[in-house]
C-alpha cells in the first residue's frame, strides 16, 4: 500500500476553493492512505474526526505557519511523519510556504513531491522572482525539485511554463499535468427546497429573479462588473435581485458602488454562508454569476469551483472569460461567457437567460451532466494517484 502526504496550508473548516479540494480528497482517499499536515484551527475538532485520512495538525496556526520558525517546525514534523508512515509520494497544496517542507522531505528521505498550481499563486511568485533574488532562488528550488506539477487548467498550466522559463526550468515543463476541479453532485444538485436559506438570510421570494454569486469579496472576483450590469437588467426585468455570499476585505467598496447606482436592498450581502446551506442557496436562484477578471499581482481564477457547483445544481451560467473560467464553463453548452470587464455584455447574456427559459434550462441540463461524467472529485482523485503511481514508479 502507497502512503501519501498532503501537506496543506488551508485545509476546513478553512472556507474558500483550495481548502475544499484539499478536504475533498481527505474525504474520497481510501482510509489509511492519506497523511494530512496543516496548521492548527480552533475548529479542527468539528471537522477531522469525521475523516479517513489522519489529520496532523501543526503546533501552530496558520499566521505561524508562514514565518521562518514556523517553516522550519512544519519541515522537521513533515520528515518525522513521512518516516514513520513510510510516506512514499507528498502532494504539496501550494507554492509557499507547504513547497519548503516537501523540499526539505525530499532532500532528507528522497520521497518525490508534487505540487498544485492555481493561478494566483503562480501571479504571485512570479512578482517575487523578478523583484527578488533570494524569493526567485527559493522559488527554483522549490519548482525544480518537484516532480510533478499539477494544475487546474490548461490556461494555469500555460502561466506555469511562462514562470518555469523565468527561472531558468524550461525543461521541467515536461512535468506539467492538468487535473481539472469537480465538486460533489450528491451535495449539489437540483430541486434542493431554497426555503429555509431564505428564511434565514432573509431573501424574499414573490416571484423575483435571483442572481447569485459564491466567492470571496476581493476585486479581482468582478462583483462591482455585476453590480455595474443591474440598471440595465432592470430594464428589461424588474424582478431581478442579486445575492452575493462570501467574505473579504471588498466588502465596504461594493455596498458603496450598490447605494450609488440606487439598487438598494436589490443587492444583498450576505456574509459567509455555510456549506451546509450552499446546495440550497444555489437552487434559490435563477442565475449564477462569475464576473471574475485577471488583476494583476492580486488575483485570477485559475478554474472555479463555485462556478461548477451551480452546474451541478442545474443553473445556467453567465461568466467571463479571464484565465481557467472557459474550462469550468463551456459556453454556448454549460453557459454564456463574455468579456470579464463590460458590464454591458454581462446584462445582455443576463438578460437573454432570464427571458428564455428553454435555453436556461438546456445550459443547467448540460453543466449537470458535465459535473456527473467529468468536473467532480471522484475523477479528480483518481487523476492524482495515477500521477503518484507514474512517479513513484
Amino acid at each position: 500500500m502507497m502512503t501519501t502526504m498532503l501537506l496543506a496550508l488551508d485545509f476546513p473548516p478553512m472556507g474558500g476553493g483550495i481548502a475544499r479540494m484539499h478536504g475533498e480528497l481527505a474525504r474520497r482517499f481510501p482510509k489509511g492512505e492519506l497523511i494530512v499536515s496543516t496548521p492548527s484551527d480552533p475548529d479542527a475538532t468539528e471537522v477531522d474526526p469525521g475523516l479517513p485520512a489522519l489529520v496532523d495538525r501543526l503546533a501552530l496556526g496558520l499566521r505561524r505557519a508562514k514565518t521562518l520558525p514556523g517553516v522550519l517546525f512544519w519541515s522537521r514534523r513533515a520528515v518525522s511523519l513521512a518516516r514513520h508512515h513510510r510516506v512514499r509520494f507528498v502532494h504539496c497544496g501550494n507554492v509557499k510556504p507547504a513547497g519548503y517542507p516537501a523540499r526539505w522531505v525530499f532532500e532528507r528521505l528522497r520521497i518525490p513531491y508534487g505540487i498544485f498550481l492555481h493561478g494566483g499563486d503562480l501571479l504571485s511568485e512570479q512578482h517575487k522572482i523578478r523583484h527578488s533574488r533570494l524569493k526567485r532562488r527559493a522559488a527554483r528550488a522549490i519548482f525544480g525539485g518537484a516532480a510533478v506539477l499539477m494544475t487546474n487548467s490548461t490556461w494555469t498550466r500555460d502561466l506555469a511554463l511562462s514562470v518555469l522559463g523565468e527561472l531558468g526550468l524550461d525543461g521541467h515543463g515536461q512535468r506539467l499535468r492538468v487535473v481539472p476541479l469537480g465538486t460533489d453532485p450528491k451535495q449539489f444538485r437540483p430541486g434542493i427546497d431554497p426555503s429555509t436559506v431564505r428564511e434565514r438570510y432573509g431573501l424574499p421570494d414573490g416571484g423575483a429573479h435571483w442572481l447569485v454569486t459564491v466567492a470571496r469579496l476581493e476585486r479581482h472576483k468582478g462583483i462591482d462588473t455585476v453590480i455595474e450590469a443591474l440598471p440595465a437588467i432592470l430594464d428589461r426585468t424588474p424582478d431581478v435581485r442579486y445575492a452575493v455570499a462570501g467574505i473579504g476585505p471588498d466588502r465596504e467598496r461594493l455596498e458603496k458602488l450598490a447605494h450609488k447606482r440606487g439598487l438598494g436592498d436589490r443587492v444583498r450581502f450576505l456574509g459567509g454562508v455555510s456549506d451546509q446551506d450552499l446546495p440550497a442557496f444555489y437552487n434559490l436562484a435563477s442565475v449564477y454569476v462569475g464576473a471574475s477578471r485577471r488583476a494583476e499581482r492580486l488575483g485570477i481564477e485559475g478554474f472555479g469551483i463555485s462556478l461548477v457547483e451551480a452546474s451541478a445544481c442545474g443553473l445556467p451560467v453567465v461568466a467571463g472569460d479571464s484565465g481557467g473560467i472557459p474550462e469550468a464553463v463551456r459556453d454556448g453548452e454549460t453557459g454564456l461567457l463574455v468579456p470579464s470587464e463590460e458590464p454591458a455584455a454581462f446584462a445582455d447574456a443576463i438578460s437573454r437567460l432570464l427571458a428564455d427559459a428553454a435555453l436556461a434550462r438546456r445550459l443547467g441540463d448540460n453543466g449537470r451532466r458535465a459535473v456527473e461524467g467529468h468536473f467532480n472529485w471522484d475523477r479528480v482523485v483518481r487523476d492524482l494517484r495515477a500521477i503518484e503511481g507514474e512517479v513513484a514508479r
